[in-house]
């Protein structure tokens, strides 16, 4: 499967936080959930994308081409739901997209008023009077309008309601129907990939920690759960996470084949993305280092 989107060796440093040589790829074809605690690096990793921040080193490409040499054409394919929006709130919705519009090449006003019916959005109306949830959707009939190939979104479902969370993913499913499109989405709401993410890049204080596809991560990792004093030494190795109490133990492995083999009478359930995002956060430092 080709690649749509290659970053690699991206830097970026704010002296108490950077981000520290990230690298990834995404896959045409596929939606990428970018997830990580807030604060983790999401955000700046996507501005630094975008070029609404300034790296310090790192390239990023799009079709094998440097966006920063070639940003009018390349920019064009882009399509980009952010979550603090970047509107002028005195302006009208018509308004902001009479601004906006000029700047893409293939902008389709039809497919553009598509959506603001199907959204019901009022386009006389001012952005600083949209809900969170209007103004999600009028940032994704802004990204869509131009036929975009790559959709990224920076936490555009947070502080929304489930109702319109779940009427995005179904957005979001849509647009991959069409054949080369794709989907980077960054979120620390993890449910929310539960159903639509192909792929999971996971980001911890500036670093990337895990990289994989969804469904090849949620089998190879397992929620086990089991008597304590199965818990020794060597066993205790074979945990990202570990949680004991006098009795018994409950915790996330990367290892589940070797946890069965040499761990009987365990209970394996499972995880969730969230469990796996934690663990990999927060675990303990030898059983890390030993994935």
């Amino acid at each position: 499967m080709d690649n749509i989107l290659e970053v690699s060796g991206l830097k970026k440093d704010f002296g108490s936080f950077g981000l520290k040589d990230v690298s990834f790829s995404l896959k045409k074809g596929c939606i990428t959930g970018f997830i990580g605690i807030n604060g983790a690096g999401k955000t700046t990793t996507i501005k630094s994308i975008l070029g609404l921040v300034i790296k310090d080193a790192g390239s990023v490409k799009l079709f094998g081409k440097e966006i920063d040499k070639n940003e009018r054409e390349l920019k064009n394919h882009i399509g980009v739901v952010l979550d603090d929006g970047y509107f002028y709130d005195d302006m009208t919705l018509i308004e902001m997209k009479n601004i906006i519009a000029p700047a893409y090449s293939n902008w389709d006003e039809t497919v553009f008023k598509n959506y603001i019916t199907r959204f019901k959005l009022p386009l006389k109306q001012k952005i600083s009077t949209l809900s969170k949830g209007m103004r999600m959707k009028y940032s994704i009939a802004l990204a869509l309008a131009h036929h975009a190939d790559l959709l990224i979104m920076d936490e555009p479902t947070s502080g929304l309601d489930p109702l319109v969370r779940n009427e995005l993913m179904d957005i979001l499913l849509e647009f991959m129907e069409e054949d080369g499109k794709s989907v980077f989405f960054s979120t620390h709401i993890t449910s929310d990939l539960d159903k639509i993410a192909d792929v999971l890049i996971l980001i911890d204080n500036g670093k990337i920690v895990l990289n994989e596809e969804k469904d090849i991560i949620l089998d190879t990792h397992g929620l086990v759960k089991g008597d304590k004093s199965m818990i020794n030494e060597h066993t205790r190795k074979l945990f990202l996470k570990l949680h004991e109490t006098n009795y018994n133990f409950e915790g996330i492995t990367n290892r589940k084949a070797v946890v069965r083999e040499q761990m009987k009478n365990v209970i394996i359930e499972r995880p969730t993305i969230e469990d796996i995002m934690l663990a990999y956060i927060g675990g303990d430092n030898n059983a890390f280092e030993s994935c």
